[in-house]
């Protein structure tokens, strides 16, 4: 190698950087350009000469980048190859490149930083401890170089931890050999971080002219011209500390955070009041505060480093009793010892800390809207938030910590940033709030107490919606516009914001009931009589009305919730006769005297009146009056002539609808949480109802059913089986004469005819004022909704003795349990017939010669509603057209609307005739087949979008509810047919989909744009879960299943400990699995579903399927003779999965469990299996040949579950899939280096720890 070769070879590779960074090359050039620095980087032998002479700061930034990537990728590629003597040249060049190849800190490029550090870090990760024992000397002496060295050396701290323990990106034994070396030196590494942090914050402050009193440090004065250079080094310093300390105060030991009198906090504190670093203080600040000490990586890393030297040693390996007993210490202490390590951050409650925290945010929040000052703020108020949990977690617990003398100014504090305008920093409090109010001991507190009148009042302020980053009506809009994208995000952030705050303030008054309903009444009052504001923005439903921005529906909406949360809280908090009974019904009858043809106002004045209505119970005599302001609700129009204009009336407006809606729901409610209160009025309810109904138009049929479903409700309180089916048969024969008229048969039997008698034929001029057959499509959703809200509602009593004098009680099933009867069986089984035509013959409609037949007004009437593709695509609805546009814009929306509510109707009557008519259903005669000639017919053409409802609200509770006794009768003749042609749909869909993914874009169709493509990929993936939701609930008890929920979420870091998501023992099929996997045919295809949809590329179905499904299915057949191609299937299937999902950890764990599962209990039966794993790529044949040994030899002592588990994962590694960014990754390898830790191999072919005869237990402990 000569200079002349170097300089030569720089000069070209400073000649292809120059075009591959040039905007103006072209893309040949660059292509061209770019192979060659590729093809150099990895096959040129002098890529270290060339790459330090292009890293040579004479060298443009651009070119000194590449020199240092190419070294860069020597050492991560190349340094397992390096002779030594190549690997300390190379070492001590880049170290002297630190020292004096750098420009200053203010000049050099932060690039040119990141990677210099990366490389130093790349060197450490393969050679420290072991052969580079003086590492941290080095940097030690670096960093007393200057300013330029020690903010490079920071980097590497940072980098170093960064790569070790929070990604831990490289192999176990490396990560703790380093790991525990790095704890080893942590009280020299933090001294060093300390005193570098001290000594420039010091000269900066010097530099600036601060003075040095501690009550002056919020007024800097200005920086000499000559010095500002200098004083922006040590600031840029500062800065590199703090973020360093940042990447080690969260799992390094609590001595080190708390050494000296707690001088690192306390630093951090000062440093709060200085503008350029009070944004990192508060960082490493919170990252302190918010450790939970028994789960950090502080104590949790010797317990993986114990784990792994456990799991890491061969067969019959002993660990030293020093080991075990530090291990024993860990497990044993991390309970007793997580609160003791809190204790020394109660200093931050004290005098000096909270006046410096205080002070920092009063200077932040008075200098304005500053995007700096701001995001500091944030990390302040998540500081307070912290520390509140400490507190809470240490008072009254076993620890001696007493409630701060400070606490009173911590809670004011607290409230300033409650009633911040930020609407996120108000909302960042509530979780504290709520922790402070419901914890045992601070809940007694008096200043906790006196805090909650100022709390209520600050969240009357916060309840009302304003903030929209579009707006400029409040002070909060200026901040939303930092924290939000757009309006539709401010939306979904309040309204869960406003769901939190209405918890915390139940929280809240269970202290002091009292005093909030206090202020609601007084908050109520004032809404009542003030005049009303509709703001500059009118409401398209009429002239002077509320849209949902104005100033008056705002105020209501938010003293409504306010006054909802507050009262239903007091009725549960006191006793009766500590209820204010005549000041609630006081303001009862304010609300019901109140008057309003403001449709969103109206609204709010309904809830009012069901959050009063408790009072009522107090006071039955107003009953009647709150009936009234309800029934006169529930034919609310803004136009008052509407309500007598028989032709078809202009859709109304959504706010409109809710009026009506929320009237119905609330005379719903109000017959159903207080059915004796309402029953005495029964004669008063049914005629008022009766004269409502009179009139065809004058109720939608929704709403004529809500009310009907409120008589039922309280005809439940007859308890009299006879009185009750006589209320019935005369409430439902409207009803039943039109749905058995000649008529309606015929056209609820021929497709045909239904589309003329609904109107779908025809063509029309005006789509949205004419619709000629909308009174026959109300007829028939009137009778449809009218049986739902029959079935849904009418019940025997629930108490036996009731149901047995009430002549509801017909005997007793073989097991002892009751067998009674519904009032409204005899009406209902009577229009059954017609309901299943209706079935069959909506589910003709979608037949290609039946949609050939639509009028061209409604080609798309079988369309998904837009609402529909919305809500399954995850996109917010357009917030003014929640209440200001019509229900249904136009006859085709009406139209889809029927059809698609018709659809959801009948299954829904289905879905709930069985729990609610149990043995008068499950034995009609013939259902399996009147079902299945219904429901299931023409599957082929029904969409997606309407087989998912269909599967969840009919089949799924009608087979959960049926009673064993029917199971083979009704069941297993339903479930069979069904589940093997949903499994033949979805496999050729998921097989459509897999071959759309792998064609280029060029040869995509172009008639289907991605928005539909989405759209079905998405239907696809929903109706996956339905379906393997429907099998698992059906075939397996959910013992069990939240354990393994959570098993899944909270897994620990370490990729081992991932392999732990297992499905749960305790996972057993139901009766109904097992009479389910006796019927052959359905037990094939439950089997075959089941394993195929694990490599269908859905997740989430994945996992579940795998976690809760797959085993006890394949367990329930295995004492049978399978066909050994049947068992290689089964596993070849889950081998596919974990190519489909082995890069989703959770996904990955539990196939590796499953496959692990099914190879030890087949493979000795079946050597098909081996077969099987031999075709996986890259499978070791001896580590397998092993793995078989131990598995098929019953004399071998079999070793421990976690290494079997392992082994077997190392096996079949080829076949689990990587992300699509790993794929195509040069894999890096770093060699393990001589182990720090001594490992005594005894001659045992047993695993000690697992000796049964206790004699390897004492052999631990043996020196």
């Amino acid at each position: 190698m000569s200079a002349e070769q170097v300089s030569s070879l720089c000069e070209q590779l400073v000649k292809a950087v120059t075009v591959i960074m040039d905007p103006a090359s072209t893309q040949r050039y660059r292509l061209e350009a770019l192979k060659f620095c590729e093809e150099f980087k990895e096959k040129c032998p002098i890529c270290v000469p060339c790459g330090l002479k292009l890293a040579e700061k004479t060298q443009t930034a651009i070119v000194r980048h590449f020199g240092l990537q190419i070294l860069e990728h020597v050492v991560k590629f190349r340094w397992n190859n390096m002779p030594r003597l190549e690997k300390v040249y190379l070492k001590n060049n880049v170290m002297g490149l630190i020292s004096s190849g750098t420009q200053s800190i203010l000049e050099e490029e932060s690039h040119i930083k990141d990677v210099l550090s990366r490389i130093v870090v790349e060197m450490i990760k393969r050679e420290w401890p072991q052969h580079w024992p003086d590492m941290l000397k080095e940097l030690d002496t670096l960093s007393k170089q200057g300013e330029t060295q020690t903010e490079l050396v920071m980097f590497i701290l940072l980098r170093l931890a960064e790569d070790v323990v929070t990604f831990q990106t490289l192999p176990t034994q490396r990560r703790r050999d380093i790991q525990q070396t790095l704890t080893q030196n942590m009280e020299k590494i933090f001294s060093f971080l300390l005193t570098t942090l001290q000594q420039n914050v010091n000269k900066y402050r010097r530099m600036v002219g601060a003075p040095q009193e501690q009550e002056a440090l919020t007024s800097p004065q200005k920086t000499d011209l000559a010095q500002e250079p200098k004083a922006q080094a040590n600031c840029r310093v500062g800065i590199a500390a703090l973020n360093t300390l940042a990447g080690y105060i969260d799992w390094v030991a609590l001595s080190h955070i708390t050494a000296d009198n707690c001088k690192l906090l306390e630093m951090l504190c000062l440093l709060l009041n200085e503008p350029e670093l009070q944004i990192g203080a508060a960082e490493c600040l919170l990252i302190a505060v918010s450790r939970k000490f028994w789960r950090s990586p502080s104590w949790r890393f010797p317990l993986t480093f114990f784990l792994s030297t456990f799991y890491d040693c061969e067969v019959g390996n002993i660990v030293t009793s020093c080991v075990i007993w530090q291990l024993r210490e860990i497990t044993a202490g991390s309970k007793q010892g997580k609160l003791e390590d809190r204790k020394p951050l109660m200093v931050l409650f004290g005098d000096v800390a909270m006046h410096y925290i205080l002070s920092a945010a009063q200077t932040a929040d008075g200098e304005g809207l500053v995007e700096k000052h701001y995001v500091f703020l944030k990390r302040l108020c998540q500081v307070l938030c912290a520390l509140g949990s400490q507190l809470c977690a240490l008072l009254g617990s076993d620890s001696d910590v007493e409630t701060p003398a400070n606490f009173g100014k911590y809670l004011d504090s607290f409230l300033a940033f409650t009633t911040h305008p930020s609407q996120f920093l108000r909302s960042s409090t509530q979780i504290t709030w709520g922790a402070l109010f419901r914890h045992e001991v601070l809940s007694r507190d008096p200043l906790l107490l006196a805090m909650i009148p100022k709390y209520l009042r600050a969240s009357m302020t916060n309840l009302v919606k304003v903030g929209f980053p579009s707006k400029t009506d409040s002070p909060s809009c200026e901040y939303s516009r930092f924290d939000f994208d757009s309006d539709e995000d401010f939306n979904a952030f309040f309204n869960s914001f406003r769901a939190q705050q209405g918890e915390v303030m139940r929280m809240a008054c269970r202290l002091d009931p009292q005093t909030g309903f206090q202020m609601a009444g007084e908050w109520l009052k004032y809404q009542l009589t003030s005049p009303v504001d509709t703001g500059p923005m009118n409401s398209k439903t009429g002239e002077g009305l509320c849209s949902i921005f104005s100033p008056s529906f705002v105020q209501w909406d938010a003293m409504t919730f306010f006054s909802e949360s507050v009262i239903s809280q007091m009725f549960r908090t006191l006793d009766k006769d500590e209820i204010p009974v005549n000041d609630g019904i006081d303001l009862l009858q304010l609300v019901l005297n109140f008057e309003t043809k403001d449709p969103l106002i109206l609204s709010c004045v309904l809830t009012n009146v069901s959050a009063l209505f408790p009072f009522v119970t107090y006071r039955p005599e107003y009953l009647p009056q709150v009936l009234s302001k309800l029934f006169a609700s529930v034919t609310f129009e803004v136009i008052e002539e509407s309500k007598f204009v028989v032709s078809v009336q202009a859709p109304r407006t959504r706010a409109v609808k809710n009026v009506r809606r929320h009237a119905c729901s609330s005379i719903i409610k109000m017959c159903r949480d207080y059915p004796q209160l309402v029953l005495p009025n029964f004669e008063m309810l049914y005629n008022h109802v009766k004269q409502l109904l009179s009139n065809e138009l004058l109720l939608t049929q929704m709403e004529k059913c809500a009310l009907m479903e409120a008589l039922v409700l309280i005809s439940n309180q007859f308890k009299d089986y006879e009185r009750q089916k006589v209320f019935l048969e005369e409430l439902m024969a409207p009803v039943a004469g039109l749905w058995l008229s000649p008529e309606m048969q015929r056209v609820l039997s021929d497709p045909e005819a239904f589309i003329s008698y609904v109107g779908a034929d025809n063509k029309i001029a005006d789509p949205v004022l004419e619709d000629p057959s909308g009174l026959n499509r109300s007829r028939i959703s009137f009778c449809v909704y009218t049986i739902l809200g029959v079935v849904k509602r009418a019940r025997w009593p629930a108490a036996t003795e009731e149901a047995k004098a009430g002549g509801f009680l017909v005997g007793y099933m073989p097991s002892g349990s009751p067998i009674y009867r519904n009032p409204c069986t005899e009406q209902v089984l009577k229009l059954l017939d017609n309901l299943l035509a209706l079935i069959r013959t909506h589910n003709n409609l979608y037949m290609p010669e039946m949609v050939a037949r639509l009028g061209e007004t409604f080609a798309k009437a079988l369309d998904m509603l837009e609402v529909e593709k919305n809500a399954i695509l995850g996109l917010p609805q357009p917030l003014l057209e929640l209440y200001d546009s019509p229900v249904y814009k136009t006859v085709l929306e009406r139209m889809q609307g029927f059809f698609c509510t018709l659809y959801d109707n009948c299954f829904h009557i289905l879905g709930n005739a069985g729990p609610s008519m149990q043995q008068d259903f499950y034995t009609v005669e013939g259902l399996a087949t009147q079902l299945l000639s219904s429901a299931f017919i023409n599957l082929n053409n029904i969409p997606d979008y309407r087989l998912r409802p269909m599967l969840r609200v009919f089949v799924k509770p009608l087979v959960l509810s049926c009673p064993s006794e029917y199971y083979e009768t009704l069941v297993c003749p339903m479930l069979g047919p069904l589940v093997t042609y949903l499994h033949a749909r979805l496999s050729q869909k998921w097989q459509v989909i897999n071959q759309r993914s792998m064609l280029c874009e060029d040869e995509a169709a172009d008639d289907n744009p991605e928005s539909q493509e989405m759209l079905e990929e998405q239907l696809v993936r929903l109706l996956t879960r339905e379906v393997m939701d429907l099998i698992t609930v059906c075939c397996v008890s959910k013992k069990g299943v939240e354990h393994n929920t959570t098993a899944a979420v909270d897994g620990d870091d370490d990729e081992a400990m991932a392999t732990d998501v297992t499905p749960p023992a305790s996972a057993e099929l139901t009766e109904l699995g097992k009479c389910l996997m006796k019927q052959e045919d359905v037990c094939t295809a439950l089997l075959i579903t089941a394993y195929t949809s694990l490599s269908w590329k859905d997740t989430l179905s994945c996992q579940r399927t795998t976690t809760q499904l797959c085993w006890p299915l394949l367990k329930q057949v295995l004492p049978g003779n399978l066909l050994p191609d049947a068992v290689s299937w089964f596993f070849t299937s889950v081998l596919k999965g974990l190519q489909t999902h082995g890069q989703h950890d959770g996904c990955m764990a539990a196939l590796v469990h499953l496959a692990f599962q099914i190879y030890e209990a087949l493979r000795p039966r079946y050597t098909e299996l081996k077969a099987v794993m031999e075709q996986i790529p890259d499978i070791q044949r001896d580590s397998l040949e092993q793995f078989d040994s131990k598995l098929l030899n019953p004399t071998l002592q079999k070793v421990a579950d976690k290494r079997r588990k392992d082994h077997f994962k190392r096996l079949i590694s080829g076949c689990i899939g990587k992300p699509l960014g790993e794929q195509f990754r040069k894999e890096v390898h770093i060699r393990n280096l001589p182990s720090l830790f001594k490992k005594v191999k005894p001659s045992l072919e047993t695993d000690v720890l697992e000796n049964e005869d206790g004699e390897g237990l004492t052999a631990l402990f043996e020196p």
